[in-house]
């Protein structure tokens, strides 16, 4: 194990959260909250120390880095945002908890949204601020912006692809150019531009700026942090429409992005993954107005709340427009299906994904095949490609390690005493990187009833769901940490 190579990511990771404080910290003090401008220096001088010593002890380190040093690179990295992440909200006394706090900044980095404030409004503009650029950052990932700023040389060869295999969500994860700094860099700017563009056509629409730049953040990030305690329920439909389209833009494969870039427009639609993702989007939306014929006053209305919905919780967003849990049980049923879908692989969704849905079917049926024909060969085949075993083998490894992570949750947190379906929606909207769930943890309530250590056990569930839970499974691994 490297563990100076770790130790060398860790500080620049520390050091680039910091440079992302610094705009919080302004906000706070051109608002004169003296209080969030106290709570940002004192984690500032504390960060900078921190990664200023990493950075200094393990400096000239030209020791090796493999996938499993990636992997372990990745999941501490993410741990240890958090844990200075939550100063501010902590040391302000916006969260007078630590571990209240610990749950909203782990909850923003990745992008799940889920929530133990009552309310939002009262809190310091910085504060709401860094709470919503936490979206921005963990939605394309730390580690990917790292590899975009950062200077390649010869000691980068090699381990620049085992960390975006680590934090880029999907079965299987390529390079869009030859160099892996190039990709990052191309994925940040389609990111930065997609935000940019979501922040015009909200001011468009008269979103205060402030309103507008946060809200973007939670939309390209699909987190779902509001600045409202009503999230966007209380905006014109106009912005309510901008935030449907950019959600489901957002819940696309950034390589589809690239191909449109490239000119490459017959690929794109010829993308299973993008088809089968709009597909289950727009199916969705006609059964539930269908389930709905009378619950709203207009089919203009009824249109723009359902697919509203349908877009925050298949990107795994999480932003609201209406209670969706007073739908009928058909509805709600369709909803919870979508929390465990989630959005296309390579995008800022959270969830399964849809490509690993597709592999899972497609394979169930060249099983099937295989059983009526036993002497016939098959394969799986994903945009006219063979699928290679080794990717299949990752997908169902992934299934179990899945679904073992939502019983085990499940079980933990059942100690609270809460209803079943208060329990299950709270760990999948918590695996998936959803927010909302349904009854006590719906899109009108939040998480602060949970106890301490269930509010551990969701924040495990939100960096294994964002880190596709391997690199945080190979932490508790006795084998991980033995030199060989």
């Amino acid at each position: 194990m490297s563990y100076r190579m770790i130790g060398r990511f860790l500080g620049k990771i520390i050091l680039i959260e910091t440079v992302f404080m610094v705009p919080a910290l302004v906000i706070s003090m051109c608002n004169a909250e003296f209080g969030a401008v106290r709570a940002f220096v004192i984690t500032i001088v504390v960060t900078l120390l921190a990664g200023g010593i990493l950075t200094g002890i393990t400096r000239g380190t030209k020791e090796g880095f493999r996938a499993r040093e990636g992997l372990v690179c990745v999941g501490i990295s993410w741990m240890v945002l958090g844990l200075f992440g939550a100063l501010p909200f902590f040391l302000s006394g916006s969260i007078p908890n630590y571990i209240d706090a610990l749950f909203e900044i782990v909850s923003g980095f990745t992008t799940t949204g889920a929530s133990i404030l009552p309310e939002v409004e009262s809190l310091p503009y910085g504060i709401l601020y860094w709470r919503s650029f936490s979206h921005w950052l963990g939605g394309m990932g730390v580690l990917v912006f790292l590899l975009a700023v950062t200077t390649g040389d010869e000691r980068s060869k090699g381990f620049t692809m085992h960390l975006l295999r680590a934090e880029s969500p999907g079965p299987k994860v390529g390079k869009l150019v030859p160099r892996m700094k190039e990709t990052a860099e191309i994925l940040y700017l389609m990111y930065i531009l997609l935000t940019v563009l979501n922040i015009v056509f909200l001011l468009i629409g008269r979103m205060p700026v402030f309103d507008a730049v946060c809200t973007a953040f939670g939309t390209a990030g699909t987190g779902g942090f509001g600045v409202k305690n009503d999230s966007i329920a209380g905006y014109s439909p106009y912005i309510q429409n901008v935030c449907t389209v950019f959600m489901l833009f957002f819940g696309v494969n950034f390589s589809c992005y690239y191909m449109l870039l490239l000119r490459q427009v017959k690929n794109v639609f010829k993308d299973e993954e993008l088809r089968t993702y709009l597909g289950i989007v727009l199916g969705s939306i006609v059964l539930i107005m269908i389930n709905l014929r009378g619950y709203y006053s207009s089919f203009g209305e009824a249109l723009r709340h359902v697919a509203f919905q349908v877009a925050s919780i298949v990107t795994t967003t999480g932003f609201a427009t209406t209670d969706f849990d007073l739908w009928p049980s058909f509805s709600k049923s369709i909803m919870l299906c979508l929390m465990l879908l989630g959005a296309c692989a390579g995008s800022t969704g959270g969830g399964f994904k849809c490509g690993r849905a597709l592999l899972i079917i497609k394979g169930l049926r060249k099983s099937v095949r295989q059983i009526i024909h036993p002497a016939r060969v098959g394969v799986i085949r994903v945009n006219d490609r063979v699928t290679d075993e080794k990717v299949m083998e990752n997908t169902n490894a992934y299934l179990a390690a899945y679904a073992l992570m939502i019983v085990v949750s499940f079980l933990l947190i059942s100690v609270d005493g809460f209803s079943i379906t208060t329990n299950l929606s709270a760990v999948i909207s918590c695996v998936n990187n959803i927010g909302p769930g349904l009854e006590a943890v719906g899109p009108t309530c939040n998480f602060s009833g949970f106890s301490m250590f269930s509010k551990l056990v969701l924040i495990m569930d939100m960096l294994a769901g964002r880190l596709e839970i391997f690199p945080i499974l190979i932490l508790f691994s006795r084998s991980t940490w033995k030199n060989r």
